[in-house]
């Protein structure tokens, strides 16, 4: 059997190490944090979002950096299974809304707890604090690690799965790259992706807190161009906007931010189209006729966003309702549907849930994630230059790309 080193104790990093003891070979893993799975636990807002329960061609469909390059590790391990493989390690799962994957305790800290589990049942030897360096190698083949005391530590297999550039805190501080490129691979630009967007509009601050539900958007270039569009729950901050839809509208514009002016129009109301909403305000309107406008809508939107709305649509917010112009009416109906921020930035790698760019998947057999210029070397998780949206896909691609590594080391 052969020896392995894997780097990194998160999401690929554990389900790699596991396997790989499995199926007997002697598995040593290497965490620099003081415990393993730390941004396991900050997941899915501390629920952790295990995986989409959908089937592989739905996880490709909502990748949007090269899909192709997963068909072999999720057929190595799909979503199903990955929830066997919980339910076997005694935790249980529940599936809500948009086929998310949950822990039924709503725990995070459950997930890690389960992987550690099949760390100890598999006899991996773990080593916490300990900050590997780099990759000691030597005719283009791995001869094993060197530890931040410069000790060397022999090994003919190492998996390196130390994340990408994304919550820093939680270790994720770009050594995979580091690694990789002094091995001669490439690294693509790296950009924060699944990441809150800052608005040029003040009025996002005035109504920071509010959550839409229901909301559909549609993402314009400087041009005008539909770049991407969406439809669910969003959320107003101090800095302009986020929630899920938001998150995944980020991916499309965030390489090109620097060089393009992107907005966002957000409509209210996606389930009415002009003429209804026309119809439902005339009602509404009759019904308070003799009270101010900024009394007359509550039955229609969010207290909060009532006066952005009289104030977007020029409208006097003490005017009185009989007194509304038709044109004003339709000013309403018009920001109501077309409600319009200006993006200006992101909130960085600090806030990004996902890294966008990694190691050139071009230069890693997909069907064994090994690397296709060090014999030995193998690479899983976000290190690699493949991203995907919310609701679990992108913890599947860690479990699935880890796992694969394990299948692809061969008994000496």
């Amino acid at each position: 059997m052969a020896n392995v080193i894997v780097v990194g104790g998160g999401a690929s990093g554990m389900i790699a190490a596991g396997r790989a003891a499995e199926k007997g070979h002697t598995v040593h893993l290497y965490e620099k944090n003081d415990r393993l799975g730390k941004k396991i636990y900050i997941t899915g807002k501390g629920r952790c979002n295990i995986t989409n329960d959908s089937d592989i061609e739905t996880h490709l469909n909502n990748i949007p950096s090269n899909p192709y390059f997963m068909y072999s590790a999720f057929y190595t391990l799909d979503s199903e299974a990955t929830k066997q493989f919980f339910e076997k390690l005694g935790l249980q799962t529940k599936t809500e809304r948009g086929n998310r994957v949950f822990p039924v305790s709503d725990k995070a800290g459950d997930v890690v707890r389960a992987l550690q589990k099949y760390l100890k049942q598999n006899n991996v030897f773990v080593h916490i604090n300990t900050n590997v360096k780099q990759i000691w190698i030597e005719n283009n083949t791995v001869k094993g690690i060197v530890v931040s005391n410069g000790k060397k530590v022999h090994s003919d297999n190492v998996i390196v799965c130390t994340g990408g550039l994304s919550y820093s805190g939680t270790g994720s501080t770009g050594d995979g790259y580091t690694m990789a490129k002094s091995a001669g691979h490439t690294v693509t630009k790296l950009y924060p992706s699944l990441v809150p967007l800052k608005t040029n509009e003040k009025w996002c601050q005035e109504i920071m807190g509010l959550s839409l539900k229901n909301c559909a958007i549609t993402v314009k270039n400087e041009k005008g161009k539909t770049i991407y569009q969406d439809f669910g729950e969003m959320l107003f901050t101090h800095f302009g906007i986020s929630g899920p839809i938001i998150l995944s509208a980020s991916r499309h514009i965030v390489k090109e931010l620097n060089k393009q002016i992107y907005s966002i129009e957000i409509d209210l109301k996606p389930a009415l189209d002009n003429k209804t909403l026309d119809n439902r305000i005339l009602r509404d309107f009759q019904k308070y006729s003799n009270k101010d406008i900024r009394n007359a809508l509550d039955d229609l939107l969010p207290q909060k966003l009532i006066p952005v709305i009289i104030s977007l649509s020029e409208i006097e917010p003490t005017k009185k309702v009989h007194n509304i112009t038709k044109q004003e009416r339709k000013n309403i109906i018009q920001q109501i549907k077309h409600l319009t921020v200006h993006i200006t930035g992101t909130t960085g790698f600090e806030e990004a849930v996902i890294t966008c760019g990694g190691i050139c998947v071009d230069e890693i057999d997909p069907s064994t994630m090994q690397s296709k210029i060090i014999k030995g070397l193998y690479f899983a998780g976000e290190v690699l230059d493949i991203d995907a949206y919310t609701g679990g896909f992108n913890l599947q691609i860690a479990f699935s790309t880890g796992y694969t590594a394990a299948e692809g080391i061969k008994e000496e």
